[in-house]
């Protein structure tokens, strides 16, 4: 009882947060309902095309939001998440590529084709077990978990922080990138992993598949708000916000500085991961690409966006950037780059606080000024009686 007690108040006075799961749980039920139950040319219909894409964005947004509870709680600026990102989509990548057996180009019912390819005669140590589905799982959390551990152990017991820990973060994904890029990593080279056939027996290229997809991202992401928001509300969390302020003056009351770090950041990575496994069954395809710097940049501008240190902000910011993304590839494909510069630079010039404490802002302006004219006109009425 008194665990539920402290998860409720947990969201006390989080109107946007509270407001943000409304709007995507009503999306997980009303957005499959609209594409099982009305025709195609019905006009609130939704393609299966558009749920995937939709898909995909809360991925992203789950990344976003990992990113915001270090960057915005802890004021660590990872320039780095991509990697965890992307590890956690080849752990999903593996499992699905052992699903192909025979059923592959080469018809090896063992090895996949890329391996097949490149004259492989067994199958890597590290692929052992990805045959199964609970394995998979395991490692989409232990693998970017253990990796943010070993980086962070490091990092954060050498003091490291500021541009510095950021320009390591960076170097960590880019590292990454040329690594999986190589043909003798075992995990696809250039092409990555790709041709996924099904996912516990149901194939991918099913509409059923694709939505129960869509509506598993949008339950993860509104677990991971969850767990976010009871983290940042309790004392962890105000601990959080101290190092994030003062740092050497938390460490002198004699907080464990580097363990707290350490422990956001585990759990951060590992969220990271959950939204790279869940985004590689609805795009189709995971491959050294994602670990680019240029990814990791992008999730900062989302959370910039968006809002730093609101959690839903960044979900938002996701969810605006990457439509608009969408619609720039289609309509101006080649200004797309020039654009999300432009965003970002607008954003730190004019919207410091993001669209959420610009909208806050205003909201708290406009409360002021009726708070001002109701008394002035109860005064009026009265001198005229």
């Amino acid at each position: 009882m008194q665990s539920k007690s402290f998860v409720l108040s947990a969201f006390k006075g989080d109107r946007g947060g509270q407001l943000t799961l409304i709007v995507i749980l009503a999306a997980t039920i009303l957005v499959p309902l609209a594409n099982t139950l009305l025709p195609s040319g019905h006009p609130l219909h939704v393609e299966t095309f558009t749920i995937s894409l939709m898909g995909k964005y809360l991925s992203y947004a789950m990344l976003a939001l990992a990113l915001d509870l270090v960057w915005g709680y802890l004021g660590i600026l990872s320039l780095g998440h991509a990697a965890f990102f992307a590890i956690g989509g080849y752990a999903m990548g593996m499992y699905l590529m052992r699903q192909i057996g025979t059923r592959g180009v080469y018809g090896d019912p063992v090895l996949p084709d890329f391996m097949v390819f490149l004259n492989w005669d067994a199958l890597p140590w590290f692929w052992l077990g990805f045959d199964q589905f609970w394995f998979a799982c395991l490692m989409v959390v232990l693998v970017p978990g253990a990796l943010a551990y070993l980086f962070g152990y490091l990092a954060f017991r050498s003091r490291v922080s500021g541009v510095y820990l950021s320009i390591m973060t960076q170097a960590l994904t880019y590292a990454l990138m040329l690594a999986f890029f190589r043909n003798e990593m075992g995990f696809g080279g250039n092409n990555g992993l790709t041709d996924f056939k099904d996912i516990l027996g149901f194939s991918l290229q099913s509409d059923a598949t694709k939505v129960a997809l869509f509506v598993a991202t949008g339950v993860a992401l509104m677990l991971s708000y969850a767990v976010c928001r009871i983290v940042v509300s309790s004392r962890l969390g105000r601990v959080a916000l101290s190092i994030r302020d003062t740092e050497s003056r938390t460490r002198f009351m004699g907080y464990d500085v580097d363990g707290i770090k350490l422990w956001v950041f585990v759990l951060s990575a590992v969220i990271a991961g959950v939204a790279g496994a869940l985004y590689v069954p609805q795009v189709g395809i995971i491959n050294p690409g994602e670990f680019a710097p240029l990814n990791s940049i992008e999730v900062v501008v989302w959370v910039a966006l968006g809002g730093r240190a609101t959690l839903f902000g960044a979900i938002v910011g996701a969810l605006i950037i990457n439509y608009a993304k969408s619609w720039f590839t289609v309509e101006f494909p080649e200004v797309w780059l020039f654009a999300l510069g432009g965003l970002f630079v607008l954003s730190t010039m004019y919207l410091p606080q993001g669209v959420i404490g610009f909208v806050s802002e205003r909201s708290a302006q406009l409360k002021s000024r009726l708070g001002r004219s109701t008394p002035n006109a109860a005064n009026t009425k009265e001198a005229s009686a």
